[in-house]
C-alpha cells in the first residue's frame, strides 16, 4: 500500500510517498531531510501531535498552554476537553504544569506564557 503525506516536521512541507506493509513504513521518498523520514514512519504507525490551546484562568483570563510532549493523535479531543474543564489559578509562569497526565496520556499540560 502507498500513502501520500505532506510533512509537518519543518516549514518545507515536503510531499512524501510512503510504502506501507503491515502497518509499518518500509520506504519513504520525497523527503529532503531525516525529519521527513521520521515523520512519515511515525505517521503511518502511531501518529502523534503537540496540542496548543488556551485554558480558562481566574476571572476569565485565557492562559496559553500546550502539551509538554507529543500525544497520540486519537487523544487530541479528550485532552482539549480536559483542558477546557479546568480553571487555572493565577498568576502562572511559563513552564508551570497546569494539568498532569492529560486524558491518561502520561503527558503534562504546561503554560506557555506568563499570565498575571
Amino acid at each position: 500500500m502507498t500513502r501520500e503525506l505532506t510533512c509537518i516536521g519543518c516549514p518545507m512541507g515536503c510531499e512524501l510517498t510512503v510504502e506501507v506493509e503491515n502497518g509499518e513504513a518500509v520506504s519513504v521518498s520525497g523527503n529532503t531531510c531525516k525529519v521527513g523520514e521520521n515523520y512519515a514512519k511515525t505517521e503511518v504507525s502511531a501518529p502523534v501531535r503537540t496540542v496548543t490551546t488556551t485554558a480558562h484562568g481566574e476571572g476569565g483570563i485565557p492562559v496559553p498552554v500546550k502539551t509538554a510532549q507529543n500525544i497520540p493523535k486519537d487523544k487530541i479531543f479528550e485532552v482539549v476537553k480536559e483542558i477546557k474543564s479546568i480553571r487555572v489559578k493565577l498568576p502562572v509562569s511559563v513552564g508551570t504544569v497546569i494539568l498532569t497526565d492529560a486524558a491518561g496520556t502520561g503527558v503534562d499540560i504546561v503554560a506557555t506564557k506568563n499570565v498575571e
